[in-house]
């Protein structure tokens, strides 16, 4: 009686706990909506890893990323569709790949169960023994062909590679080399009945001989009759050809082909079925889910501490920092000199940094035209560049720099996403004599194009101030920014889903003048828009009209970042938020310009000594764009961005 106590107990509390389990979301909010609980089923989940050879000798390290990657998904095993070892050798070299993967595979902290491949099984060198390397597979790797059950599904694993036993031929073409034997399919046929009590039945293999382009003589038709009349085999799963495939579902089984995990392909460019990966399949009763899970794509979210954290914000804040005076472009066209750029690593792991110098007309030219540094922790290195812009081109584009860091972690590379800046340049006197005055021309921009203008030439001193702009938007989702300098900083001017919005950084905080939903602007509708800060107050004026107040004080928080007219810049200074439509005349002043419920905007702003950036947009000048205030402070077209008539707008 004793040795059945313990389990009656456990079975009458699992059954407690069971009676016991509330039917519904418990909550005391009565009112809430109801929330379905989800069904409660048993389900398990597996991995299966595609081919590892005929690529690079860095593949294995793709296959031990896969392993780390694994152990986070925590499967219940993991399959393989075979192409272990690079194989195409004698005895000793095959020993010494073997151990190599195994050394590997035996990381994952589940079982895990090999298929043979052509690699893993063909001899080369001195005459082949009989099989080849199969005696070697079977004694280091497992049986050739076999199945296994877990849970509610049986895994049969088929050898693709059996060749001609009589010749001691291997191959994957013609009738011999891609047709199974009896044998084989003897012990298929009566694995299929051993197996039929099973929910679902899964088959790995490594040729996918199902594809008849390649395998136009294989013995499959046969085969997959005795899969479609077993009743329960759910899907087929296969390698070899390094690429992924879905040939959907037959007699109700699906094919799969892997692409690779760790084996050679002509690109990874995992929108084209090129890409180091896992399948993901989870089993229900009723059916399976198949993933592709791309390789060092799973993260341990317990690596993201808040000092690695800010260490890739380090990273993310080299910005390759100019060191000499702007480029002087002369009135000709032509421009000659240096470039130089002085970068910092304020991380605590080394870094790589790519950089390349590039225009959007392709009328400059830099000697040399790239750079690939590696910067240990606290280092700096400095980026020199010879500029010329090509003589006789048509098209003006102002030089930028491209940069794109590597952060090496510890455990991962990190690719940080590429960033660019404009290569300071600044415009001789005769390029910016004889500006138009006539107001017939626009700034035109389509969400990817800026009009940029240094942080050091539009030093808005602190206190009182005046930003605005005459403008024309095309489209009005999400947020646009009319003009602006901030992150965590500064000003901004801009449209929100077509709400305009003034925005200034005081005392560590943004204040904010919104307009409310009656003052939404319409799309192909010219609108004068104002932001004022007097010191105590924020006011927003739009076509003179005051829309929105905000009580506000303190000091501005500022930024080295560019002004920039059609944008905002990002961190790193690239334009984001980027307006889609037209801007003709916008004026910076650093005096609060307009006061109580309504003014008269000027259709063309005027110049005076608090004026500290004055754009009338007529002059076709690029890649500058000028600025008739007193100061002079020139700025330069980015991207998409151009001057066009505003007649035609």
């Amino acid at each position: 009686m004793r040795q059945l106590a313990l389990p009656l107990a456990l079975l009458l509390a699992l059954s407690a706990c069971e009676s016991a389990r509330p039917p519904e979301v418990q909550t005391s909010r009565a009112e809430a909506r109801a929330l379905d609980l989800p069904a409660e089923e048993e389900a398990f989940h597996f991995l299966i890893f595609g081919d590892r050879t005929g690529g690079p000798a860095e593949g294995v390290e793709v296959l031990a990323q896969a392993v780390e990657d694994t152990n986070l998904l925590d499967p219940d095993l993991v399959m393989t569709v075979g192409d272990l070892v690079e194989g195409y050798n004698e005895t000793s070299e095959w020993l010494e790949q073997m151990a190599e993967f195994r050394g590997i595979m035996d990381g994952l902290e589940m079982p895990w169960f090999p298929v043979a491949g052509n690699h893993d099984i063909y001899w080369k060198g001195s005459e082949p023994p009989p099989g080849h390397h199969e005696a070697n597979y079977e004694e280091h790797f497992g049986p050739l062909w076999y199945w296994f059950a877990h849970k509610n599904a049986a895994f049969i694993v088929l050898y693709t590679d059996e060749g001609d036993r009589e010749t001691n031929r291997k191959g994957f073409r013609g009738k011999l080399g891609t047709q199974m034997s009896a044998e084989q399919l003897a012990w298929l046929k009566a694995t299929l009945a051993e197996t039929a009590g099973y929910d679902h039945v899964f088959v790995f293999l490594h040729h996918p001989r199902w594809n008849e382009d390649v395998y136009p003589e294989s013995n499959w038709p046969e085969t997959h009759r005795f899969l479609a009349e077993a009743g329960n085999v759910t899907a087929v799963f296969a390698g070899h050809r390094h690429r992924q495939r879905y040939d959907g579902v037959t007699d109700g089984i699906a094919y799969y082909t892997l692409s690779s995990t760790g084996g050679g392909m002509p690109m990874d460019l995992p929108g084209s079925g090129w890409l180091h990966h896992m399948n993901h399949v989870v089993v229900r009763e009723d059916g399976i889910e198949v993933a592709t899970v791309p390789v060092g794509q799973v993260l341990d979210p317990k690596e993201m501490t808040p000092e690695y954290l800010a260490d890739i914000d380090a990273a993310r804040a080299l910005v390759p920092t100019p060191e000499n005076p702007p480029l002087l472009l002369a009135g000709n066209g032509t421009a000659a000199g240096e470039a130089v750029f002085r970068m910092e690593n304020a991380s605590t792991r080394p870094l790589e940094v790519n950089t390349r110098v590039t225009s959007a007309a392709g009328d400059w030219r830099a000697v040399p035209d790239h750079d690939h540094s590696t910067l240990k922790p606290g280092e700096t290195a400095t980026l020199r560049f010879a500029l010329e812009r090509l003589a006789g081109a048509d098209a003006y584009s102002a030089p930028e720099l491209i940069w794109q860091v590597d952060y090496l972690g510890e455990r991962r590379r990190v690719s940080l996403p590429e960033v660019s800046r404009l290569i300071p340049l600044r415009p001789g006197p005769d390029v910016t004599a004889g500006v138009a005055p006539a107001a017939d021309k626009v700034l035109a921009l389509d969400g990817t194009g800026a009009a940029v203008f240094a942080a050091d030439r539009v030093a808005l001193p602190d206190g009182p101030f005046t930003l605005e702009a005459w403008f024309r938007a095309d489209s009005l989702g999400g947020y646009k920014s009319i003009a602006g300098k901030s992150q965590d900083a500064e000003y901004i001017l801009m449209l929100v889903r077509g709400l305009p919005f003034f925005v200034v950084h005081l005392d560590g905080a943004y204040a904010i003048a919104r307009a409310e939903s009656d003052d939404k602007v319409a799309v192909g509708d010219w609108h004068h828009l104002a932001g004022v800060y007097d010191g105590d107050e924020l006011r927003l004026y739009l076509d003179g009209r005051l829309i929105a107040s905000k009580a506000a004080a303190g000091n501005r928080t500022l930024n080295d970042l560019p002004l920039i007219v059609g944008a905002d810049p990002a961190p790193s200074g690239d334009p984001s938020y980027g307006f889609d439509g037209l801007i003709d005349g916008l004026r910076l002043s650093s005096v609060a310009r307009y006061s109580g419920e309504a003014f008269t905007p000027a259709v063309r702003h005027a110049a005076d000594e608090d004026t500290l950036l004055l754009l009338h947009l007529d002059g076709e000048k690029p890649p500058f764009v000028i600025d008739a205030g007193p100061g002079g402070h020139h700025g330069l077209l980015s991207g998409g961005a151009r001057f066009q008539s505003r007649a035609g707008s």
